[in-house]
């Protein structure tokens, strides 16, 4: 039987490249070579190369999406996406390969849309989910400290409202840290969402459904050494303690689940997707974010989830591709 023809997609143009391209080789080491035949293509803005063994570096031809090596022209049947940030979780990349007509693996591109862009989310999941109170604010806005702290109330947080591993983050705890945390996280985007700090345990979700059956992952419990769980206590060893199995009641965990499968579907999202939620001292749990393409490097919690549930993450990917080549 011959191969199918995937294309790893990896690297990106946002400050999650470097884990982006961890999280590509531990699914290119995972997947099964004996089913796919694998090239890794690094793509960083107008960049998008191949390295042979030699260490030469060849294009991909984006008018057709195919690579030619030596004089030998492969067109890709699958590409694996596997990039943090732009342009791989905000849909620009999974719009180019529907236009290929190549099938993926993550979200769609109306589904990456929504989920990159943090507002969109929170007024996506309204109703269906318990949120934080929030502040949006566009560059050039007028943002009063007194007003904001008067109606969010202390601590806070100021993040960039389409980001992802933490940057540009700030948690505020003064009034007099606010306009730095403004400017922090404007360096990101044109766009900022100041959050109420929700108190709890912080809970990582795990979740795919493909071929008619719903996988709900092991909940991972996310305790920073940190004020919050940023980037160096993400992907630092020694930052943070994620305990998996989670300590939790059957009840939070059936909300959790609950919440997390309504997301997902609310979102439209497919393949592999994670949920984080904040679980109030009460047992009540508070959505966070949404990651279409979460973190799948040797860190990364979802790889944690998967081992802990008795799968590899072959086994994972070898799901997602059939599933989505059936459609």
């Amino acid at each position: 039987m011959e191969k199918l023809k995937i294309a790893l997609l990896a690297g990106g143009d946002s400050p999650e490249r470097e884990i982006a391209l961890q999280s590509a080789a531990q699914i290119e080491a995972a997947l099964d070579r004996t089913k796919y035949d694998i090239t890794l293509i690094d793509l960083h803005h107008r960049d998008w190369h191949y390295t042979a063994p030699d260490g030469r570096q060849w294009q991909i031809d984006k008018n057709d999406f195919s690579l030619t090596v030596d004089g030998t022209r492969t067109e890709f049947d699958y590409a694996l996406i596997l990039i943090h940030g732009t342009p791989g979780e905000d849909g620009k990349l999974q719009g180019y390969l529907d236009m290929m007509g190549v099938p993926y693996s993550s979200c769609s591109m109306t589904s990456s849309v929504i989920t990159f862009d943090k507002i969109t989310t929170k007024r996506t999941l309204a109703g269906r989910v318990r949120l934080a109170r929030e502040i949006f604010l566009r560059r050039g806005d007028t943002a009063d400290p007194e007003q904001i702290v008067d109606r969010l109330g202390l601590p806070l947080f100021v993040k960039p409202n389409a980001n992802g591993s933490s940057f540009g983050v700030t948690k505020v705890h003064t009034r007099e840290e606010l306009p730095a945390a403004l400017e922090a996280a404007f360096a990101q985007g044109d766009e900022v969402l100041i959050e109420e700090c929700i108190s709890g345990r912080e809970m990582g979700c795990g979740v795919m459904i493909a071929g008619g059956k719903e996988y709900l992952f092991p909940i991972t419990e996310i305790v920073s050494k940190k004020d919050f769980f940023d980037y160096e206590a993400k992907y630092t060893a020694g930052f943070s303690d994620e305990i998996t199995p989670a300590d939790i009641t059957p009840e939070v965990r059936a909300e959790l689940n609950r919440m997390t499968l309504d997301a997902y579907r609310t979102c439209r999202c497919s393949g592999v997707v994670r949920v984080d939620f904040i679980v109030t001292p009460e047992g009540k749990p508070y959505f966070i974010e949404l990651n279409s393409i979460p973190g799948m490097s040797a860190g990364s919690i979802v790889p944690k989830q998967v081992r802990q549930m008795g799968m590899t993450l072959g086994e994972i990917y070898d799901i997602i591709i059939a599933d989505t080549c059936r459609k």
